[in-house]
């Protein structure tokens, strides 16, 4: 009886990635802002907070000295919230002893439907902290679809979901053209047809300090460092915007860094009374939690934030 070789006469599968993301990969993730949240990964802060002294917190890109104890558990506080509110709390694992930002989790992954996007910081003192990252993302069984290389730079907290077709990428001080260039590309190859670019101002380090989805067709900004350009497209795209001006509130307390738990739900940081009065005027549903230490490190909950897995929006 003759056997039947196949050799290479074997054809391959023409299920895409997406396709078997489930099956080979598990459920991780991300197509928008404000979709129910399912996952995070978060690192809460460790030995190398303890190098933040009243006398170097500068040197960290700090704006204060932050307590090591009371940090921790404002940080802890907030993984509570989202357990409560059935979100799976991943941390980060062996992570550098001499990197004291690497709590602010946004700026290194942007999360994707078909997986995360590893970023690198634009400054020195946060370069290498991707590595740790990549490393528990791995360990997860997070897909990586790209890390950012080559002379290209670009933090997580530079990209925002508008909707399931577009993402708006802003440059600055630690997003440059080839970071963005190649989150873009990477976008485009997974079915993003609409990225958006803006240049932040100066003294602006991040988009998520300007803007942020709060459900489908509502963005909460600050107006006066929002590109007009970007608010018209947010606009033509039917989004409603709902500004801030207080200008303490949004720069010193942070209240635009919130995250969403779901359409017009968030957690922000307490301490912002009218950024609240504002949102629940708009049918916004907010909680509160207390991060006046970890403010000290110049970011908020959305900052500390990965988002893993979010349900799809429809």
């Amino acid at each position: 009886m003759a056997i039947k070789v196949q050799g290479e006469r074997w054809f391959p599968s023409e299920l895409t990635f997406a396709d078997e993301m489930v099956k080979n990969w598990g459920h991780w993730y991300c197509d928008s802002e404000f979709g129910k949240l399912k996952a995070v990964l978060l690192h809460r802060p460790g030995e190398e907070i303890e190098k933040v002294t009243k006398e170097n917190f500068q040197d960290f890109r700090f704006r204060g000295y932050m307590d090591p104890i009371i940090a921790r558990r404002q940080h802890d506080a907030l993984a509570e919230m989202y357990r409560a509110h059935g979100v799976e709390v991943h941390y980060v694992k062996d992570q550098r002893k001499d990197r004291p930002n690497a709590m602010f989790m946004r700026d290194l992954v942007f999360m994707t439907p078909e997986g995360a996007i590893v970023g690198r910081p634009g400054i020195a003192p946060r370069r290498g902290e991707e590595r740790a990252v990549a490393a528990t993302l791995a360990a997860l069984g997070v897909p990586i679809i790209k890390t950012i290389n080559g002379d290209g730079y670009f933090e997580g907290a530079s990209a925002m979901w508008i909707n399931q077709e577009t993402v708006a990428i802003g440059t600055s001080s630690r997003t440059n053209k080839s970071g963005a260039d190649q989150v873009e590309a990477e976008l485009r190859n997974i079915g993003v047809h609409n990225v958006i670019r803006t240049q932040l101002p100066y003294g602006s380090l991040h988009l998520d300090g300007i803007m942020n989805m709060v459900d489908k067709d509502k963005a909460v900004v600050f107006p006066w460092q929002l590109a007009y350009d970007l608010a018209m497209e947010l606009q033509n795209l039917g989004i409603k915007l709902i500004e801030l001006t207080d200008i303490h509130e949004v720069k010193e307390n942070l209240s635009i860094n919130f995250v969403a738990l779901g359409p017009s739900k968030v957690i922000m940081a307490a301490g912002n009374p009218n950024t609240k009065a504002i949102l629940e005027s708009e049918g916004i549903e907010v909680l509160e939690t207390d991060f006046s230490e970890l403010l000290h490190g110049w970011g908020a909950v959305h900052c500390m934030t990965v988002f893993l897995n979010r349900e799809p929006v429809a």
